[in-house]
């Protein structure tokens, strides 16, 4: 096939910090093209992806993020260079890039949805519907959007072999969990502050904090809470997410919202780490509780997970992010997907119950 994969004009692929929707979209370009498929990635120029790609803006245009005429440029750039190239399939991985890609007859437009179906962006996927084949990426995720819109769903996977198993025995002052995400409400900055308190265990947080939101949450919420064992070491590059995961006793995780996929609970497995979360969004279905990590309610469910983190096998989590998570298994089910949709039309309509 010749795959076109259409990322957003945001952030580079693979991103150079934090970006899960990008890393998932460099190991997808990856595999695509290890698997024999001819393959054009429509990004940015700063990308480093090492598969055929082309560009409107050479930088990443994170500054502007937001700005219609910014994205839509970029998109209908986009979509004339896939069609000039040939594209069999372009799977797109922006909000409205399939909607105007529409309008192009009986070329074949796929999307992934990164984000939540039961926002806004509801009645755009409304629109889609029967039209272009979506992917949801959680059972979750795939329950709130709009009846009718979803034709699959492809948990996110990513190259595990690329990340080394850590034994959490911490760094030079000792052991310690970890806290990695976006500093925002929404991913339980706060709540993971309170239950590494109460269990009396040092939490080391790495996260984004860049505009001006995730700055306010900062000062008003999380510094007050800072000190005696409680960190904020910034945001972890992705060539030392890896190591900070695994030298963890388990990351804490406890979500405050219904995340589609929690990208970062699959680092953590592959690195041999425990995960810690909440029962809401994707998380009951990517951490198996009492095996892989503990799935708590509240506060004090939070803080006994945590003290029972260091009998759980880091072996087994390590395991099943291989058997699940791989980026070769998630390559594999889109490639199906693809081959599927072109071979029998009518199966890009809804199939999924």
């Amino acid at each position: 096939m010749k795959i076109g994969i259409m990322a957003g004009p945001w952030l580079s692929v693979p991103p150079d910090g934090y970006g899960g929707s990008e890393l998932v979209i460099d190991a997808l370009a990856r595999g695509f093209a290890a698997s024999g498929n001819e393959v054009m990635l429509w990004t940015t120029g700063d990308s480093t992806c090492p598969v055929p790609s082309a560009h409107r803006y050479p930088q990443a245009q994170m500054p502007r993020i937001g700005q219609i005429d910014c994205e839509v440029q970029h998109l209908v750039d986009g979509y004339q260079a896939m069609w000039e190239w040939g594209a069999d399939i372009v799977h797109d991985h922006t909000t409205i890039g399939p909607l105007l890609a529409r309008s192009n007859g009986e070329r074949l437009v796929t999307t992934t949805n990164h984000g939540p179906f039961d926002t806004e962006a509801a009645s755009l996927y409304r629109v889609l519907a029967g039209q272009v084949p979506i992917v949801a990426i959680s059972r979750d995720q795939a329950s709130r959007a709009p009846m009718g819109s979803v034709s699959t769903v492809i948990h996110h996977g990513i190259d595990v072999d690329a990340v080394p198993i850590g034994d959490g025995a911490g760094d030079r002052f000792g052991p310690y969990y970890a806290f990695l995400g976006r500093m925002a409400p929404d991913k339980g900055v706060h709540t993971a502050i309170a239950a590494a308190r109460a269990a009396g265990v040092r939490l080391l947080i790495a996260a984004k904090m860049r505009d001006r939101a995730e700055h306010r949450y900062f000062a008003e919420q999380v510094r007050p809470l800072l000190g005696d064992g409680i960190d904020y070491i910034g945001e972890v590059g992705a060539a030392d997410k890896a190591a900070f995961l695994g030298a963890a006793v388990a990351l804490v995780n406890p979500i405050e919202w219904p995340e589609p996929f929690g990208l970062v609970m699959v680092e953590a497995l592959a690195a041999g780490t425990p995960v810690i979360t909440r029962p809401i969004g994707s998380a009951p279905e990517l951490i198996d509780d009492g095996l892989t990590g503990f799935v708590a309610d509240d506060v004090a469910g939070l803080t006994t997970a945590i003290h029972a983190a260091w009998s759980l096998d880091r072996s087994i989590c390590r395991a099943v992010a291989v058997e699940r998570f791989s980026s070769a298994r998630m390559v594999a089910e889109h490639l199906a997907f693809f081959e599927a949709l072109l071979r029998e039309p009518a199966q890009r309509t809804l199939r999924l119950a």
